[in-house]
């Protein structure tokens, strides 16, 4: 069943005409009394699977912690999510379930841009908040769109940070890109070509494959007959993994970069030592950063809501969105509504979570820009100088 947009003005004004029953004085869907309805789409099965699963982990242990705490305003968090795949289609069935079947109150934890992409239009027609996406692509922060709540850097910032990193050794003159065929590809593509443009350079070469394959031939020769110094590679871990082993086997010695989405821990258990000296920018700290309260925070939350699972800097990430969402929710009020959620983010300055500041206002809807460049050494990533 698809989700028309057509229905979806018709379909808001008949949930927010009625109550729901057990519902507070708000008369939006998803809150009651003692609870707070939560929606996530996201890949949980397919090639990206570990990105939504660890999303998906990051988010539940933060509400687990806040649940254990109390709740919010005498609220229980109550978390459902289900699987798009990574599909554009699919993200827009899912997406139309939980806000017209499921009635929830607000969305969280979307991963990838062809989803974000086609599920921001449904939240600004049906005015839910749509809060931290696992992505960083400019079509969902300019303009800002008032139900979208981005929370993590950038692609521009991750594309300027690699750039920069990689153009301050003498030896890289010529810097390619191998990137996912749509609009996350396209996003990073813009990025990384911005910031060599900044430094009056040009891009040597580009390269693609399409989404959910794992058919990188074609992208690769156009990379390799460029011979780059290094490669910008756009893409899930396991297209990444495969790009880097047949570059490997070419010949190609360039220095090899990749961004946040490629899910860290994911790709270095794929590509195995293959991976050593890879440069990946990330949107939050080391989550195994024992000096900071944040990360600290984390992996109790993760260790008590899932034992067996082991720290991610996807699941950091899940974790880090929950919690300003969380804030958002507490600033709102006892007198909950999304509206009072949206204008409590637009007012909410310099958030310190023990290891991250964020800040948004009715103009900016991304609440942190700071990226951290990593390099894969001993079989994790570790910062880089």
């Amino acid at each position: 069943m698809k989700f028309a947009h057509h229905r979806f003005a018709l379909v808001a004004a008949l949930i927010s005409a009625v109550a729901l029953p057990g519902a507070a004085a708000a008369t939006d869907p998803g809150i009651k009394d003692n609870e707070i309805l939560i929606g996530q789409c996201a890949a949980l099965t397919g090639p990206t699977e570990r990105l939504g699963t660890g999303m998906n982990a990051g988010l539940k242990a933060a509400f687990d912690e806040v649940n254990a705490q109390g709740g919010i305003h005498g609220r229980q968090i109550r978390f459902l999510s289900d699987d798009d795949a990574y599909d554009p289609d699919k993200c827009v069935e899912c997406t139309g379930k939980m806000i017209e079947d499921k009635g929830v109150f607000a969305l969280a934890g979307y991963v990838g841009t062809p989803t974000g992409k086609v599920a921001a239009p449904m939240v600004q027609e049906y005015k839910v908040p749509l809060v931290g996406l696992f992505t960083g692509a400019m079509l969902l922060r300019e303009p800002v769109q008032r139900y979208v709540i981005n929370i993590r850097a950038s692609y521009d910032d991750e594309a300027e940070a690699l750039v920069e990193h990689l153009t301050r050794n003498p030896a890289v003159h010529k810097i390619a890109v191998f990137y996912q065929n749509d609009s996350f590809g396209f996003s990073v593509l813009s990025g990384v070509e911005k910031a060599l443009t900044r430094r009056k350079l040009v891009l040597a070469a580009k390269g693609s494959f399409e989404r959910n394959t794992l058919d990188v031939k074609g992208g690769l020769a156009a990379v390799l007959a460029a011979a780059p110094d290094a490669v910008v590679i756009v893409a899930p871990y396991e297209p990444t993994a495969l790009f880097v082993r047949a570059a490997r086997e070419a010949g190609l010695k360039a220095q090899f970069a990749t961004i946040s989405f490629v899910g860290t821990e994911s790709l270095i258990s794929v590509l195995g030592t293959a991976s050593e000296g890879m440069l990946i920018s990330q949107v939050v700290p080391s989550p195994t950063d024992a000096s900071l309260a944040l990360s600290r925070d984390y992996q109790n939350a993760l260790k008590k809501s899932a034992p067996a699972a082991a720290p991610t800097y996807v699941s950091f990430e899940g974790y880090i969105d929950a919690r300003v969402l969380i804030a958002g929710l507490d600033l709102a009020g006892k007198d909950l509504s999304r509206e009072k959620l949206i204008d409590a983010f637009q007012g909410m300055s310099h958030l310190d979570l023990g290891g991250m500041v964020f800040s948004f206002s009715p103009t900016n809807h991304q609440g942190s820009n700071t990226v951290y460049v990593t390099t894969v050494k001993d079989g994790k990533a570790q910062p880089t100088p």
